[in-house]
């Protein structure tokens, strides 16, 4: 490289260097064997070793019970959108809507069955997310729905989601492995591999067994979470060269000193940038209400879209990559997820004060 491009990309996102140097060392021959990992058969013993790392490492980052199965699936969070009302959705389900993904996985499961939108955020501009005590489920849900950061709209729920006996399912794409929390509460989990967990193509699901027998008889085989997991996540031919990865990347998470650590240093990252926002006078204005911000995902608005547009472009040739926000809303949007440097976060503010001045 001829210079250090700050990735603020929102996924695909940042990798650590650490694990891409070292799958760079072992493209062409994996652990000595002198084929890559993407050749080697997805049966073979050297993979079997690769997806035993990779669950074992979700499993002890996130402290994983023996009562849930770990799988790597396809089709990203969006498909998941559709499989988990197609495998769950019976009465009717809630759906806590906070942003657009929220938003799209409750129009999805309304393809399925009946979906009741317990709490939506959408007339405020999805600037917050409710409180426990705000929330009201319905007695007959099968499950409540919701997303743990909106990568979109900058917004985070602060605390685990309790379902007061109803499955709770939860989309933690944007900052899965960036914080403890509490697996126990939830019946299922997932997230697309690709802005903590590793490269795009794989997708993380962690499920609670006795959800496994709710997956109606005749379900289509590659969207039954049941007949996935009786075969290790091998029903089809895996993405061996993205779960090779994960595993990489959960063991540079576990010598950083796990979610904890990397938790610590998370919120470090944040307050610099939300500082630098706060302290700009009204020139860079955040989205997000400030007990609702995102960690990963840190959205705001510059006094008019020709600005903005000047702010992307020139930030761009100075090194700073994807900061343009999302299409469907425009602004910036800076996401900093669990491998992007604290100094890439220092670098922006200062450039974020000299575009001020």
């Amino acid at each position: 490289m001829n210079r250090k491009i700050y990735n603020f990309s929102a996924g695909p996102a940042i990798l650590p260097q650490e694990v891409l140097e070292k799958a760079q060392r072992e493209l062409l021959s994996f652990d000595g064997i002198g084929m890559s990992v993407m050749e080697i058969s997805h049966r073979s013993k050297a993979f079997a070793d690769v997806l035993e790392r990779a669950e074992s490492g979700i499993r002890d980052l996130l402290n994983v019970p023996h009562d849930y199965r770990v799988l790597f699936l396809q089709g990203g969070a969006s498909l998941q959108f559709s499989m988990i009302p197609m495998n769950f959705l019976k009465a009717r389900a809630d759906y806590i809507v906070t942003g657009a993904w929220g938003n799209k996985a409750a129009k999805e499961a309304r393809k399925t069955g009946p979906v009741n939108v317990i709490h939506s955020t959408e007339q405020s501009g999805f600037k917050t997310i409710p409180s426990q005590d705000e929330i009201r489920f319905s007695p007959d849900a099968d499950y409540v729905h919701y997303c743990s950061n909106e990568t979109i709209d900058g917004v985070e729920f602060n605390y685990d989601l309790e379902g007061g006996g109803i499955p709770v399912v939860c989309d933690a794409s944007s900052n899965i492995l960036s914080k403890p929390i509490d697996i126990e509460k939830y019946a299922l989990i997932y997230a697309g591999a690709q802005k903590n967990i590793g490269p795009s193509g794989v997708t993380l699901v962690i499920i609670r067994d006795d959800m496994l027998g709710k997956v109606p008889e005749g379900q289509y085989s590659m969207l039954d979470y049941r007949a996935i997991a009786a075969n290790d996540s091998m029903l089809n031919t895996p993405n061996t060269w993205g779960i090779y990865l994960v595993s990489l990347v959960c063991d540079w998470l576990g010598q950083k000193g796990g979610v904890a650590e990397i938790a610590r240093l998370n919120a470090r990252k944040a307050q610099i940038l939300y500082d630098a926002l706060d302290s700009s006078d009204g020139f860079y204005r955040g989205h997000a209400d400030r007990d609702a911000r995102s960690l990963m995902n840190v959205t705001f608005r510059l006094p008019s879209e020709d600005l903005e547009t000047r702010f992307v472009a020139e930030a761009t040739a100075a090194g700073f990559n994807g900061l343009k926000g999302h299409r469907s809303v425009g602004g910036i949007r800076a996401s900093i997820y669990n491998a992007f440097p604290i100094e890439g976060v220092e670098r922006l503010v200062e450039f974020m004060k000299e575009f001020n001045r």
